[in-house]
């Protein structure tokens, strides 16, 4: 697929960490020249909501442009906001057994604590559907153990979250439920039979397809080649045509080790293999360099997706938070 921009401004096909609590003078200046799409944020990034409001502020400003900083926020042992300053969300796992208007009402007050920063979009919902054998790092982060549990809770979760002005990036494509091993560490392999795959983990993303952001799964079904999805023409074809998600698709993190080959290399696996934009969370300036060059700009059909998904960025519904913190308190009785 050519790399070769339109017109208009092109880019960089990438969304990047950054090292701490403030920017320093020299990654302002690496930031301005590779341009990324957008940014995400850890907990190292994290202190106040006076220090994460300037940081976000300082992102954009050394972007020139609204760029999208996104976190994990997702509840449970995944969430980079916490207290004192914020509030200690349940595990998905957890919070689909209080209900799907539970779920939405969460979601839309752990957005609002988001966009109050200058976060606007949230690496959620997980829509793997948790198993038996579920790798002990995903289990509690899925919505339920059935197809139509996670679809149903998703949807709340990502209504709540647009609710907000989040975005919502729906996680990990075309289904990481399955996986006994963690993807931090090693590639999950997966002989499961596509149509039984279609029947049940596929589900939930089909019926979510409408969402603007996903993520990969650097996850290798057998069934398709030898290539973890992230790096697989044949899984992003499936991902766009089979579930069919027309969004703006990223790579889960370029530096886990499922992945192999220097961070260039599997930089340009993915984008080779149809991913929009490469995400980079915990590489050293070095490395950040090669990825921001191995990804290249976004060409004018992944910018127009882009351009889409920022169409769904809007300002957070005006509402009593108060009269929505007691909401769900009313509803979890």
């Amino acid at each position: 697929m050519s790399r070769t921009p339109g017109p208009g401004p092109a880019h960089g096909a990438t969304i990047l960490g950054v090292e701490g609590l403030t920017l320093g003078r020299d990654e302002r200046a690496f930031l301005r020249e590779a341009d990324p799409w957008g940014f995400i944020l850890f907990a190292r990034n994290v202190d106040t909501p006076e220090q994460l409001r300037r940081l976000t502020a300082d992102l954009r400003e050394a972007v020139g442009r609204d760029a999208v900083v996104m976190t994990d926020q997702e509840g449970g042992r995944v969430q980079r906001l916490r207290a004192p300053h914020w509030t200690d969300w349940p595990a998905p796992l957890d919070s689909a057994s209080d209900g799907a208007e539970a779920v939405r009402l969460r979601h839309r007050l752990m957005g609002r604590e988001l966009r109050a920063v200058g976060i606007d979009a949230d690496a959620a919902p997980c829509l793997d559907i948790a198993g038996d054998q579920t790798h002990e790092f995903l289990k509690n982060r899925c919505f339920g153990t059935d197809a139509a549990t996670v679809a149903t809770m998703g949807r709340a979760a990502a209504e709540g979250l647009l609710a907000a002005g989040v975005l919502p990036i729906v996680k990990h494509m075309p289904g990481h439920g399955r996986a006994l091993v963690d993807s931090h560490h090693q590639l999950p392999v997966l002989d499961t039979a596509l149509d039984e795959l279609d029947a049940s983990d596929f589900q939930p993303f089909r019926a979510l397809a409408d969402l603007p952001l996903g993520m990969t799964a650097h996850i290798r079904l057998t069934q398709l080649d030898d290539r973890p999805a992230t790096a697989s023409p044949a899984a992003i074809r499936l991902i766009r045509e089979r579930i069919g998600f027309n969004g703006l698709l990223m790579s889960d993190d370029i530096g886990m080790n499922a992945l192999s080959g220097t961070p260039a290399e599997r930089t340009a696996a993915a984008i080779a293999a149809g991913c929009d934009v490469v995400l980079a969370c915990n590489l050293t300036r070095a490395e950040l360099e090669q990825v921001a060059a191995a990804a290249g700009r976004m060409t004018s059909h992944v910018q127009a997706r882009a351009d889409r998904a920022l169409a769904r960025r809007t300002p957070p519904d005006q509402v009593d938070v108060a009269g929505l913190h007691a909401e769900l308190a009313t509803l979890l009785g």
